[in-house]
């Protein structure tokens, strides 16, 4: 499980991604590029966590997991949403935020010291773990930053785009797709939770299961019905 589901997910972000930026070629929509760069991010957090169970610790494999896979991923997911919804004068300077924040990441990140001792549990997976390995202060404090704003804008924006397709009794097929994205975009946080309750592996079981129905979610958004067509 420590290898297989992590390494799913992966793969699957990444087939998911390209058909994210193959529509973002064919179409240039500003929330297709974001949309894409996050899943990008999504499969190099799955992969890091493969590497983790496959080949045990590594300083580089990890830091690059903690930054996109515990901090990046949401926000940016989510800053395609805003693109998609909000005015562009606010979608652009959140935008300016996030990547100015983002920047800041990487340099905490990879300037933080860590402790490889701390990466060993009992049984749990190495995502579970790995936050207690960076010991340098002001690193840990970002991640609930980053992933409220992606988690209010990516769950919140599909919420809402399905209530407004459902109110009006329009393109059902919009509505199903933005469920399902609603519903995988907070499955990593679900994992996340019973992770806390000492139930091992659940992270990488959300994460998985996140990243199908964002990929489902998706494909039915932008797939109409026969009679929508």
């Amino acid at each position: 499980m420590n290898t297989f589901i992590p390494l799913s997910s992966s793969i699957i972000s990444f087939i998911f991604a390209f058909f994210v930026l193959k529509r973002y070629v064919e179409r240039k929509r500003a929330h297709l590029l974001l949309w894409g760069i996050g899943t990008i991010f999504y499969g190099i957090g799955g992969f890091c966590e493969f590497y983790y169970g496959a080949f045990g610790w590594n300083a580089l494999v990890f830091r690059l997991w903690y930054l996109f896979g515990a901090i990046l991923v949401a926000a940016w997911l989510g800053q395609g949403t805003v693109y998609l919804l909000a005015k562009i004068s606010w979608a652009h300077a959140l935008m300016i935020i996030l990547g100015v924040a983002s920047l800041y990441a990487v340099f905490k990140v990879f300037g933080a010291e860590l402790d490889p001792s701390q990466m060993i549990g009992s049984g749990h997976t190495g995502a579970e773990l790995s936050g207690h390995a960076i010991i340098s202060d002001g690193v840990r404090i970002l991640t609930p930053f980053f992933n409220i704003y992606g988690t209010l804008t990516l769950v919140g924006g599909a919420a809402y785009s399905a209530w407004i397709f459902w109110r009006k009794r329009v393109l059902l097929h919009r509505t199903i797709g933005n469920i399902l994205i609603a519903t995988g975009a907070i499955m990593p946080a679900f994992g996340g939770l019973f992770s806390r309750m000492q139930f091992p592996g659940a992270l990488y079981i959300g994460e998985f299961l996140g990243v199908i129905l964002l990929f489902i979610g998706f494909i039915r958004a932008t797939t109409p019905f026969p009679n929508e067509a």
